[in-house]
């Protein structure tokens, strides 16, 4: 299982993200949309839990495929469910890896790029156990792919850690059987964001809450100089639409 940072920093990561989150979570978007693009149910959800909801897309595109459907929101950082409690039936600040919920309490549980945060073998426990029978998954991760050109820019420069580690496709097929899941489908796909410049997509990443990456991470800025050498290694990833960060994007379906 790849490393992961503290429960603790991840949530105050969060937390702080709030306020910014939604005007800078365009990948979340796009890869919501495509995950319910992929999903096709059946027979319909009737209730739903959102596991690490955010701000709320993803219950408002699950509203709008399936307005019947009882939604429960569930993350751990308050300030973003707050703000997901407009949409959501119901709220829990809760941990998706110990859920507040009985057995086998809803027909679907969805996660949309929350657990690449987790230990997934904990998260898909959980999903599996408040599943009712024949009840249905769906998630998006990101994979190893994912900052490829970031972990490039920084070789050489230093001996910290710049990114998360991301699970192979395998891996997360490999938990979703050992939780008990069937039935599964994996797609995986590649989304590249541009931006102006390295300044810009950095601060992208830290406006949705994601810069915390664990374990040996720089714990100061790096010297003019390091920086300097870390823009120009980026350069040349440049393309006529700006620099690229690049997402190797997983999607997952399965059933209990």
């Amino acid at each position: 299982m790849p490393d992961l940072p503290p429960r603790q920093r991840v949530r105050e990561s969060f937390e702080r993200a709030a306020a910014s989150y939604d005007d800078a979570a365009v990948l979340q978007r796009q890869v919501c949309e495509h995950l319910l693009a992929a999903f096709d149910p059946y027979p319909e959800p009737t209730s739903i839990l959102d596991a690490g909801c955010g701000t709320g897309y993803g219950i408002r595109l699950l509203r709008g495929r399936w307005p019947a459907a009882r939604i429960t929101a569930v993350d751990f950082a308050p300030a973003m469910l707050s703000l997901a409690r407009l949409d959501a039936d119901l709220c829990l600040a809760a941990d998706i890896e110990a859920l507040p919920c009985q057995n086998a309490t809803f027909t679907t549980w969805w996660s949309n790029l929350t657990v690449q945060w987790c230990d997934i073998d904990k998260v898909l426990r959980e999903a599996h156990r408040v599943l009712r029978p024949e009840g249905q998954l769906a998630l998006s991760t990101l994979g190893p792919e994912t900052f490829g050109e970031l972990r490039a820019a920084f070789t050489g420069i230093d001996g910290h850690r710049h990114t998360l580690t991301f699970s192979e496709p395998a891996a997360i097929e490999q938990a979703l059987q050992r939780a008990g899941f069937s039935a599964i489908r994996l797609l995986r796909q590649t989304i590249s964001l541009h931006y102006p410049d390295l300044r810009n997509l950095l601060r992208s990443i830290k406006d949705i809450g994601a810069n915390s990456v664990g374990e040996g991470a720089r714990s100061g800025l790096l010297g003019r100089q390091a920086w300097q050498r870390v823009q120009a290694a980026y350069e040349a990833h440049r393309t006529p639409a700006g620099l690229p960060a690049r997402y190797d994007v997983i999607l997952a379906c399965a059933r209990k």
